[in-house]
């Protein structure tokens, strides 16, 4: 009787792990299409830009990855490409990406607890800045809450990873923390994506979820 429960709390052990784990590598996506039930939207901006999945021979999961590669965005406007078929409250959300260009602007990085294209959380890389930052967008205005200094090659592949739990974030870069503190501006779970700021155009692999 004992062994029995034991194999049945395993079982669901296993299965809460495996039904809270979700991962996009973008390579059963068409090229050329936005991946199924994803969001395209500019904050501040009535227009779309332009997320498609793309070739890329330098991919993390080769081949495919998930690219801006057109953007009517400029100043204090946000590309946004997100999924609300995530509902995160809680656990941990990592990504690759790579900085492809941009004058005013470059990088990116993950939103998470996304109500709509003008709530959320957002922590970005910005090469031409050389930091580490992590705001909140709140009825479309974006607050500064945390950041960091650091410097990485804009021509190579970077990690980024975040975990949450109720209030208090980590935020790290290459496996390195840089972040961590504590804000409840948010406090309701909601979709998780991608984003980049004004004209930075940046491709994204390997994104994982942990709930």
């Amino acid at each position: 009787m004992f062994r029995v429960l034991e194999l049945m709390c395993f079982f669901v052990v296993f299965t809460t792990s495996f039904i809270y784990a979700k991962s996009f590598d973008f390579d059963k996506t068409k090229v050329g299409t936005t991946p199924q039930d994803w969001i395209s939207a500019i904050t501040n901006l009535d227009q779309f830009p332009t997320w498609r999945v793309i070739k890329d021979s330098t991919a993390p999961s080769p081949n495919q990855v998930l690219s801006l590669i057109n953007t009517d965005a400029r100043g204090s406007e946000f590309n946004l490409c997100y999924t609300k078929k995530v509902n995160f409250l809680d656990g941990k959300i990592s990504v690759m990406f790579k900085a492809k260009s941009g004058r005013e602007d470059e990088g990116g990085g993950i939103m998470w607890r996304v109500k709509d294209s003008g709530n959320y959380y957002v922590a970005r890389f910005n090469p031409l800045e050389d930091n580490l930052c992590f705001y909140y967008v709140k009825n479309s205005y974006r607050r500064l809450l945390n950041s960091a200094n650091i410097a990485l090659d804009k021509n190579s592949w970077h990690s980024m990873k975040i975990i949450q739990n109720k209030s208090h974030y980590k935020i790290f870069l290459d496996g390195k923390k840089l972040l961590e503190g504590d804000d409840s501006t948010f406090d309701k779970s909601g979709g998780v994506g991608v984003w980049t700021k004004a004209d930075a155009l940046t491709s994204f692999d390997n994104l994982k979820i942990n709930h």
